[in-house]
């Protein structure tokens, strides 16, 4: 008889696509005339990011039945996500994510993800639920819940986790991307429900008001614990990121300097890497400082995906004060 598969340390949910990013620094969209070709979605950056620190990950999600299908599959392997939960939906096609580079805070974003991105095809009937139970974090994102049938995907398996008491470490990261919402009107009261199965919430101040109505750090994370999690984490962008836990564990830890080439994606490692400390039993202090390294190590670099850090460079941005590294080939 087959031994039972070790849980996945980490499974996360949602977004997937494909980066086309210009090579040109400072260039409009209009006027770029090279691209770099990544692995994009903000879910599966975590699951990279995560993965690059030795953690056992895995993606649920959809691509379209196209080449870029098969792009992101072969990205998700070379990573070292599993990625036998991300299934092709043939009626449409995988999406596609430009951006503009205009260093150090002007990074304007462009979805195709018309007439439907095939991850909001994520439906409740699909989910491996024994999985997502067994697994130590479970990671879900607030544009998951913007339409049918990803939105019941969404919260049920977060109520999944909560009533099978595994819920330790169910993110909900707030992931908050208006264009992406048919109608963002219905945001809020979507948000407080999922905030109700989840443990652990992440978002910057714009996310944190449409979830909580506060946009103030310390009023927006006791608001985020009032709804129901156990840990609220608030990034507060040039200020740092503040962490407050429902046991009255505190923590506020200011950003790490960084040369900014893209900071597309440093959330991303912020998130792998904050999965990673609480997997790891660490306290918030250490937890958040290492988390911050991870996202300036991703801002200083073109790419999101690729980007992601490994943990002794992590330690290397800590003992020399920047982000600022040279890339690693892996």
């Amino acid at each position: 008889m087959d031994a039972e598969p070790e849980p996945y340390e980490l499974i996360t949910m949602g977004r997937l696509g494909v980066d086309l990013y210009p090579l040109q620094v400072g260039v409009p969209l209009a006027r770029a005339e090279t691209f770099g070709k990544f692995l994009g979605g903000s879910p599966a950056n975590v699951a990279v990011a995560a993965a690059r620190l030795g953690r056992r990950t895995a993606l649920v999600s959809r691509t379209g039945a196209d080449p870029f299908g098969a792009y992101l599959h072969a990205e998700l392997r070379g990573f070292g996500v599993d990625d036998r939960w991300v299934t092709p939906v043939p009626a449409y096609p995988t999406p596609l994510t430009f951006c503009e580079i205009f260093p150090p805070d002007d990074f304007p974003i462009h979805f195709y993800r018309r007439p439907r991105a095939p991850d909001l095809e994520i439906r409740p009937e699909e989910l491996d639920l024994g999985a997502i139970r067994a697994a130590r974090a479970f990671w879900v994102t607030g544009t998951g819940l913007s339409v049918e049938p990803s939105r019941a995907a969404t919260l049920g398996a977060l109520r999944e986790r909560g009533e099978a008491g595994t819920g330790d470490l169910t993110f909900l990261d707030l992931d908050w991307r208006p264009a992406l919402w048919p109608d963002p009107d219905e945001a809020g009261p979507l948000y407080r429900e999922a905030l109700r199965g989840a443990t652990v919430a992440v978002g910057n101040l714009d996310e944190c008001e449409v979830a909580t109505g506060e946009r103030e750090p310390h009023a927006a994370a006791r608001a985020l614990l009032a709804a129901g999690v156990r840990i609220a984490v608030v990034k507060q962008g040039p200020k740092g990121v503040l962490a407050l836990t429902a046991d009255g564990e505190s923590a506020e830890v200011a950003p790490l300097p960084v040369e900014v080439v893209n900071g597309l994606g440093a959330g991303d490692a912020f998130g792998g890497a904050l999965c990673d400390g609480l997997l790891a039993g660490w306290d918030l202090d250490r937890t958040l400082r290492r988390a911050n390294a991870a996202g300036a190590i991703v801002a200083g670099r073109l790419a999101c995906s690729p980007a992601m850090p490994y943990a002794d460079e992590i330690d290397l941005a800590l003992a020399t004060g920047t982000g600022t590294l040279p890339e690693r080939t892996p």
